[in-house]
């Protein structure tokens, strides 16, 4: 883009921003003749993708700022309006908070216990501990009331999955959070959601898109105007004490908590983020022994202690492992800055020797655990439902295929995100599809273990986490004792993940090119072994909806992935492996990580790195 354009486009932003900060921002950066970075902030608009927005936080048009996010609030006030015109028609009401659990449907458009007028459209809002999250959070609640929508706005930071939750309590249309997720403190996003709860999907997310791309004015209200005319209400303990409900209930077996909860000693981090305000309140309510770092326990946007507050990233559990080994915990648990994702490092050997090195479980291990808890204790206890559904991603190992082959429970496979899983869950609520959901995971680390949720919840993998860990030291196993009994059972799995970033204006060209010169020439071999079959999902494949993904199936049974990041710069890379565990597993071990080293030395060839 010419000099000229960058400075046309940084001056119209200062003329339409409000927020002092990241106007000045700007300013300076003009005063400064700073070409460079003026270009990397206006050469493109931050893109409204399917998921929502997410970026560095400053000024700009490609920056998260209070602008951008009225700007893309206004797009998604002008297409709920158009979805729904019926409703359209009934501004929001004055109301008053009702009782917890006399609330209406999810989607329904009668009165939600006194929260919303008949027939008026409604949003819920949440945020988490990053920068300006509370004041992007408030700036959307505002162009929500601006346009007639009702805002339910968190008092205070909450996690993603109490978000979802919110919705489908109050019976509202839409509802955002804003949260990066696991990203760098320098980061921030926007995800936005639909009726059911879920994240948006086709065709609301493309419809939301051409709106957010059309805005050209923006509605605007003060808080004051919002607050008396009823189109702003601030909700908390209304929805925190449900959704604690609801998390406990989904528990297999509260006996046995209630009668050996003292014998398990849990170490949890929340990374700074919003987790501790329901993970050590479910838990400590259970009566189950919760020690938080106290070092990430408050909320803060700048993650002082972690590069990463990724419970992916080995190194962001290190403080937790370090106190853990101190108390001589049975489990160290974390969760993200917004609580969707959740990891686990457990001892080595069981017995609270502290001595003992503490593993981490990687996001497919903990899916198959979980998975295997959950089919096991309902098979057991006499509940496992007719039809029983498993939903992962395209991703995610083939061992949990197998697990659910195990126990008569179908897996069904879906593109990589949740909402994809949450998809399949309304497939099943409409009767479009049969059977009936029991779990959803991923691999990076997503897990859903209820119904009233419609995106990953950290929270109630915490709960259910905490009781497997104690149903299954009451039969003299830790977690990787029973990890290792099921890799004898269904043979011994190991994945590889390589990632490569590509910042500022050619990066998206880069990885197109990566991408198209893979399916022009596909590689014939991966680590020395053939490739037996290749599925390009660019334009749907398998039943699956088009998505920039490139698979590739070796002959023996290792699938290599690569996908494009929908949230990052960058291209994912994925590699899932099985060996035999006849011979023992250490051998397994040994031949599974031969293959992946192999395939990983062929991938960084390919990407230059």
């Amino acid at each position: 883009m010419e000099k000229d354009e960058i400075i046309r486009r940084a001056r119209h932003y200062i003329d339409r921003e409000q927020d002092p900060h990241f106007r000045g921002e700007v300013e300076r950066l003009l005063e400064e003749d700073n070409t460079k970075e003026l270009e990397d902030r206006f050469y493109r608009n931050l893109e409204f993708g399917t998921g929502g927005l997410r970026g560095i936080i400053g000024g700009g048009y490609n920056r998260m700022n209070a602008l951008v996010v009225k700007s893309a609030t206004q797009g998604l006030s002008n297409y709920l309006r158009k979805a729904f015109p019926e409703k359209a028609a009934f501004p929001g009401k004055t109301g008053s908070l009702s009782a917890p659990g006399s609330l209406s449907a999810p989607g329904s458009s009668s009165d939600a216990g006194g929260l919303s007028a008949p027939g008026s459209l409604s949003a819920a809002i949440a945020f988490d501990s990053r920068h300006y999250s509370a004041e992007f959070a408030e700036a959307a609640a505002l162009i929500f009331a601006a346009n007639g929508i009702r805002a339910y706005l968190f008092s205070a930071m909450r996690p993603t999955p109490e978000l979802s939750f919110a919705i489908r309590l109050l019976g509202c249309d839409t509802g955002i959070v804003i949260t990066a997720s696991h990203n760098p403190s320098r980061y921030n996003g926007y995800k936005a959601y639909w009726n059911d709860g879920a994240q948006v999907i086709p065709p609301h997310d493309k419809g939301i898109i051409l709106e957010v791309n059309a805005v050209s004015e923006i509605k605007e209200i003060t808080r004051e105007e919002a607050l008396a005319a009823g189109l702003l209400q601030i909700i908390d303990k209304e929805v925190d004490k449900p959704y604690r409900d609801m998390v406990k209930s989904r528990l297999f077996r509260p006996d046995l908590i209630k009668a050996k909860a003292g014998e398990v000693k849990i170490v949890y981090t929340p990374l700074h983020g919003t987790g501790a305000f329901h993970v050590e309140k479910v838990l400590g309510d259970l009566g189950l022994r919760v020690i938080t770092v106290p070092e990430q326990r408050e909320g803060n946007g700048d993650f002082p202690t972690v590069a990463f507050p990724n419970p992916e990233e080995a190194a962001a559990l290190d403080m937790a492992i370090s106190l853990g080994k101190k108390e001589g915990a049975d489990v160290v648990m974390a969760t993200d800055p917004d609580a969707d994702r959740f990891g686990i490092a457990v001892p080595a050997q069981s017995g609270g020797d502290r001595e003992a090195p503490f593993v981490l479980v990687t996001g497919n291990q903990m899916g198959v655990l979980l998975g295997d808890y959950i089919f096991h204790s309902l098979t057991e206890l006499g509940k496992l439902p007719p039809g029983p559904l498993m939903v992962n991603t395209v991703v995610t190992t083939g061992m949990q295929k197998r697990l659910a082959a195990g126990y008569g429970v179908e897996c069904v496979e879906v593109l990589t995100g949740f909402k994809w899983i949450a998809g399949v869950m309304r497939q099943c609520d409409a009767g479009e599809k049969a059977g009936t959901f029991v779990f959803g995971t991923e691999e990076s680390y997503g897990y859903l273990v209820e119904n009233e949720v419609r995106d990953k919840d950290g929270i109630s993998a915490a709960a259910l986490c905490a009781e497997m860990t104690l149903y299954w030291r009451s039969k003299g196993k830790n977690l990787l004792d029973r990890l290792n009994e099921l890799y004898v059972q269904y043979g011994y799995w190991q994945e590889l993940g390589i990632s490569k970033y590509f910042q500022g204006p050619e990066g998206p060209g880069i990885m197109q090119g990566i991408m198209e010169e893979y399916r022009r020439n596909p590689p014939k071999t991966l680590g020395g072994t053939a490739v037996k079959r290749v599925r390009d999902i660019k334009n749907g494949a398998d039943g699956l909806p088009p998505s920039d993904v490139l698979q590739f199936f070796l002959e023996d049974g290792t699938v290599v992935s690569a996908r494009p990041s929908g949230t990052e710069p960058k291209i994912k890379f994925y590699a899932t492996c099985c060996a035999g565990a006849q011979a023992g597993l250490d051998a397994a071990k040994a031949e599974a990580g031969r293959k992946l080293e192999a395939i990983q030395k062929d991938i960084r060839a390919a990407i230059g790195s």
